[in-house]
């Protein structure tokens, strides 16, 4: 009988660090507005997400980043995914106080909008798959 092979060690996605000026401003609209959970709040290691579904988002203050880094709020790419309807989601958004980039659009490829958080990163928020 063939001895099987371990398998081998793989990486999944635990946190992507985003740059945000106010951690707490970021907390609340990241909350409050955009509708995610506060998964971790403790000092410098404060975290949103959606419970149950993995990976989040750090919300790192740039004051925080260390001497020689050369990180700045601004435009991140980060893709969303929302479950249910993309257009109720944007509605219920605006209602809670977000701007919208752009409204849900389709290209052709799939359908898609875009908010912008207090620092300027974009969020890109496409629907479940």
């Amino acid at each position: 009988m063939a001895k099987k092979e371990p398998s081998r060690p793989r990486p999944y996605v635990a946190s992507m660090a985003v740059m945000v000026s106010d951690r707490n401003v970021a907390k609340r609209w990241y909350s409050e507005v955009l509708g995610l959970d506060l998964t971790a709040d403790d000092e410098h290691w404060v975290c949103v997400g959606h419970r149950g579904r993995g990976g989040e988002i750090h919300l790192c203050q740039v004051s925080e980043a260390g001497e020689g880094a050369h990180l700045e709020p601004g435009n991140t790419g980060l893709l969303l995914r929302v479950e249910g309807d993309l257009h109720r989601f944007c509605e219920d958004f605006k209602a809670r106080g977000g701007t919208l980039v752009q409204p849900p659009l389709d290209r052709g490829w799939g359908l898609y909008a875009v908010v912008r958080d207090p620092d300027g990163n974009e969020l890109f928020l496409m629907p479940a798959s």
